[in-house]
């Protein structure tokens, strides 16, 4: 039996994924891109900074890295809390110490319970972005779109009264989002995003409500993925964030400006056993002479006008 020709038919079906947001292109095919600081290699450091309520939500999903056991689940709340308590303050020391300005990826939940964080991160010189506003706050579609603007509202607002600045990025948990989320960052004013990770450079997100830049943050150079889920130590992942750069950085030479982003987390990397190698990584990344920490804001600024 043979199937009917309009089985075949798909309305979506062309270059590129089933969405009108940009059109499909190759990195290898695009103009060069000039970072800010004239460097050929951009390393964009975001910083997770994270709340997890006691009792997560499961709808629309349980944020990774959330609550496991049976609950109350004291043991694994305060390891995540060692990270503000303790393993952020490590960081903002090595971040220092490098010369590195970075992107905090701050839950809003962190800017009302520990406003003094917040405070530290604009009087160091570094950027804030919004990260929802706990680890309940994740997205996905099934999410009511009244329900997501109110969260994507509540995490900017939130921030902006911590900080004295109402953010410009946006970093969605888990990077997921609904159908609707693009469209609500650009009303509510954000202009790039962090979430998507089909890319290198940042690319140019076309919304009914305007455009956005999108920064592929990839997961998979992350610390939670490398060090807590495939169990690499963290001279490892510090290892592994080297061979990127020499790649991209021979790459860069035949193509122009490349983009090294790097993902950590405060109660990850911030233990005393895994700073030595963070610190080492800043120092050698530093000393390259063909590199330059750029926060995130820098890096969608690179991209040229439409």
């Amino acid at each position: 039996m043979s199937l009917e020709p309009e089985y075949l038919e798909y309305p979506l079906r062309k270059q590129g994924m089933d969405h009108d947001y940009y059109s499909y292109s190759s990195l290898f095919d695009r103009p060069p891109i000039t970072w800010p600081s004239g460097k050929s290699v951009a390393v964009a450091i975001v910083v997770n900074l994270e709340w997890f309520p006691i009792l997560p939500a499961d709808k629309p999903f349980r944020a990774p890295g959330h609550m496991v056991t049976p609950y109350p689940d004291y043991r694994h709340y305060t390891s995540r809390e060692y990270g503000t308590r303790v393993g952020f303050y490590r960081m903002l020391d090595a971040f220092a110490e490098a010369g590195a300005k970075v992107s905090v990826a701050a839950n809003s939940a962190i800017a009302e319970r520990y406003p003094q964080i917040i405070a530290d991160i604009v009087d160091a010189g570094h950027e804030i972005i919004a990260h929802s506003t706990d680890m309940n706050g994740a997205i996905a579609t099934g999410l009511a779109e009244d329900e997501e603007r109110a969260l994507i509202t509540a995490s900017l607002d939130a921030l902006e009264t911590a900080s004295g600045a109402r953010p410009r990025g946006w970093m969605s948990i888990a990077r997921s989002q609904s159908f609707n989320t693009a469209r609500l960052l650009a009303e509510a004013g954000v202009s790039y995003m962090c979430d998507w990770v089909n890319d290198e450079l940042p690319y140019r997100f076309t919304t009914p409500a305007g455009d956005l830049i999108n920064i592929p943050i990839n997961h998979e150079l992350s610390d939670r993925q490398i060090i807590t889920v495939q169990q690499n130590s963290a001279d490892s992942w510090a290892q592994q964030m080297q061979d990127a750069h020499v790649f991209l950085t021979a790459e860069a030479k035949q193509f122009g400006g490349r983009l090294l982003p790097i993902n950590v987390t405060p109660y990850i990397m911030g233990l005393p056993y895994r700073m030595g190698a963070f610190e080492r990584l800043l120092g050698w990344l530093a000393a390259q002479p063909d590199t330059a920490f750029h926060t995130t804001s820098e890096i969608a600024h690179a991209l040229a006008p439409a």
